[in-house]
Order: structure tokens, then sequence, then C-alpha cells
């Protein structure tokens, strides 16, 4: 091997190190190195894995133990239905929409399981629990945890209890490095099939230690839905802050 190919390996050797993204991975003749090529497969089973798990309620309301729950589900009957139909996904359940509490809410939490349940069983309990931490003034409503479910169901939830404010922790769709990835969306006054991905503000891959921790996602939330209260807006129009040098 040339001393070229050797300073070549060890650099992508180092980056490979610092990233999950496969970079630098090398082939064997016109195709990846077996081993290389054993860990996308399996990556990509670990996603498909991630999109067909049951959600399970329960886990989440065992990590939100002391705050009230409230569990719904989509107008999409099944998962094959869920993934065909992004439609329903988007729509509450009639029945279960007439169930949810009405209230002056300040803000109420939506846990939805999205294109990954294990994202949701692992890491929203922990985010709302010290986001909620840091929302001592507020009125905040019962999480509700929601089935079969994507991100625009939380302007449904919001309308139904009165709250003005919504934010919905979803699994995000899995990648080939990431199947646990979580992603906070936060809604200032929704308004069903009105409001746009433009009006809202969205923390993506919360997911410690390779991702946004849950104390720095739980800052960022908090200070996000602090400026959306003192402004009345989400989306655009509204920066994250908390990272600001001084003056």
């Amino acid at each position: 091997m040339s001393e070229v190919a050797v300073q070549t390996s060890e650099l992508w050797s180092s980056l490979r190190q610092r990233t999950q993204a496969r970079i630098g991975l090398g082939r064997a003749g016109s195709a990846l190195p077996t081993r290389h090529r054993l860990e996308l497969q399996a990556a990509h089973a670990a996603a498909r894995d991630a999109v067909h798990s049951p959600f399970e309620p329960d886990v989440i309301a065992a990590g939100l133990a002391g705050t009230p729950t409230v569990r719904v589900r989509s107008s999409a009957p099944d998962r094959l239905t869920y993934l065909q139909r992004p439609d329903l996904g988007r729509r509450l359940d009639p029945t279960d929409r007439a169930h949810l509490p009405m209230g002056e809410w300040d803000a109420v939490f939506v846990v939805a399981d999205g294109l990954s349940s294990r994202a949701v069983h692992e890491h929203a309990a922990a985010v709302v629990r010290e986001t909620a931490a840091r929302l001592e003034d507020w009125h905040l409503a019962p999480v509700v945890l929601a089935e079969q479910a994507r991100v625009a169901l939380g302007d449904d939830v919001a309308q139904a209890m009165g709250a003005a404010m919504v934010v919905v922790l979803v699994g995000e769709r899995p990648g080939m490095s990431a199947a646990d990835s979580l992603g906070a969306y936060l809604t200032y006054r929704p308004t069903p099939g009105v409001t746009t991905d433009a009006d809202r503000n969205c923390l993506s891959n919360i997911r410690p230690p390779l991702g946004l921790s849950y104390t720095g996602a739980a800052e960022k939330l908090a200070g996000l839905m602090t400026r959306a209260r003192q402004l009345g807006l989400t989306g655009v129009n509204l920066k994250d802050e908390t990272d600001a040098l001084p003056g």
C-alpha cells in the first residue's frame, strides 16, 4: 500500500470516530467492504423496526409518574393506513376528541409515536419533565399520548382543549445512523388545516449522548415557549436566542 493510501485511510478512520455518518467506507471491487455492508443492513433493519414497533403509552405514563395524561388516537385505524394516508394521522379520532379536557391552558404537550416509537419511549418523558420544571408559572394541560399521530395532530389537540400553545414530541423518521431521534415542534395558536410548517419551531435530533441532551432541549424549548407567549407567534419569525452572545 502506498504512503498516500495509508495517509488517506488514517484520515477517514479519524473522521469516522467523530461522526455516525457513513464516510470513507472504501470498496471491495465495485461494492462496499463486507463489514460496512453488514452494518448498513443492520441499520436498515433497525430503521424498519423503529417505524413498525407498536406505541406503548404505558411506558410514557410511567416516565411521567405524577403527571396527568390523556390517551388519544388519530383517524388512522392501523399502522399500514397511517403510513399510506398521512392526512389521517393529522386528525384526531372524533370519539377521542370529544373526551379531551377543555380549559384555559397555556400549553399542552403531545407525545406522538410518529415514525419511531422507540424515540418517544426512550426520550419523551424526560424532555416533558425537564421542560415543565422550567415553566413553573404556566397552566399546563394533561400530557396527551397520541397513537398513529403526525405533527399536525397537535393542532387538533390544542383546539379541542383550548390550549394557547402546543408542543408535539414525535419520533422522527429513522435514518441509516439513527433510529431513536426525537423531534419537538412548537406552535402558537394553531388552526387545523390552516397552520403550516412555517408557523412552527422545531428542535431535532434529541437523543443523548449522540444528539441534543434533555437539558439542552428543555432549555431551548422553554426559552422558545416564553418568547412565543410574549410575542404571540411561533415559526420563522421566532428565533432561538438561548445561545446568543451577550449584546
